[in-house]
């Protein structure tokens, strides 16, 4: 593929407020901080972008090395509340048959208390004033999570949504999955996700087609654009009424957590920036292409590199 130019304006910085779980991916050998939205968050920082989050943890040491090493990714932390009755979130970490990482993430945690005060919604309407609001379904489970989420929602009306689904078994159902993916511009999920989705709905006709699903999906929640990934096959997007694939990137892969997480940081960057889309998602499959080549869930890469494996020059302007 010949080398794309594109024109990057300097100072554009997006502003995101990320809700959600915090916890500890418990391997066998080693602890790493994780969960969606924090991945996510220092995903977007590593961009140049400004990330908040709002989120619960323990009053134990967990708790204190995450709130350590979230103010040491440049992450703005005032929103993570410490609840001294509930333990910080864990995911022990499995595989499948199939070689993908499964999660069983003992329930309740901290996230799962996440609630801001008046005081705090005031502070993200006037002060923080987020462009996008970033979410995925674990936490959402809990109503009173649900309620705040969708308060910051009601409360900054020119924000826009980035609904990362992330469906974990046990941890959702088909009307919240249905209610987020309302509020949102932007649906992130995987082929799996997606197929089930349409066997349970109906969506993408009788006999299932990821097109036909994201045409029905978007056209029910009023979505703007549906992002599908493909694992190491790329992604598929729908906008606009089309739907295109985008190859992805051969990796050697050294572990998959994490990678989902880094290309919807890298694809909300070029969205928001209103790169072309396919360029748009030729940068995230690279990104998520990085990541899944090194271990842990937010490892060392830099911009450079990525845009050098997506074939991407960029003109500053």
């Amino acid at each position: 593929m010949a080398m794309q130019h594109l024109w990057d304006f300097e100072g554009i910085v997006m502003r995101v407020l990320s809700v959600g779980e915090v916890l500890w991916d418990v391997f066998p050998q080693r602890e790493l901080m994780g969960g969606a939205p924090l991945n996510f968050a220092v995903n977007s920082t590593k961009l140049g972008n400004s990330a908040a989050l709002v989120s619960a943890v323990g009053i134990d040491a967990r708790g204190a090395r995450i709130r350590e090493e979230v103010t040491a990714s440049g992450i703005d932390s005032r929103y993570i509340e410490v609840l001294p009755e509930q333990p910080t979130g864990v995911a022990l970490v499995g595989k499948t048959p199939e070689g993908e990482p499964s999660f069983s993430i003992p329930r309740p945690a901290a996230f799962d208390f996440i609630k801001l005060s008046p005081e705090a919604i005031r502070d993200v309407r006037e002060i923080l004033k987020p462009d996008w609001l970033y979410y995925g379904t674990l936490v959402q489970t809990n109503p009173g999570v649900e309620d705040t989420t969708r308060l910051i929602y009601e409360s900054v009306p020119e924000m826009r949504c980035f609904y990362d689904m992330n469906l974990r078994p046990g941890c959702w159902n088909l009307s919240l999955v249905q209610r987020l993916s309302a509020m949102a511009s932007v649906v992130k999920l995987n082929e799996l996700e997606a197929r089930t989705l349409g066997e349970i709905t109906g969506m993408g006709s009788e006999s299932f087609s990821l097109g036909g699903f994201c045409k029905d999906w978007a056209e029910n929640f009023k979505v703007h654009t549906i992002c599908v990934t493909l694992g190491a096959g790329g992604c598929m997007i729908f906008q606009d009424g089309v739907t295109q694939t985008v190859p992805g990137f051969p990796a050697a892969v050294e572990d998959t957590v994490g990678a989902g997480d880094a290309f919807a940081a890298a694809f909300l960057h070029g969205y928001h920036r209103g790169w072309p889309i396919l360029t748009t998602a030729r940068f995230a499959n690279a990104v998520g292409s990085v990541v899944a080549s090194r271990a842990g869930a937010t490892p060392e890469w830099n911009l450079d590199e990525c845009l050098r494996l997506a074939e991407i020059e960029r003109i500053q302007c």
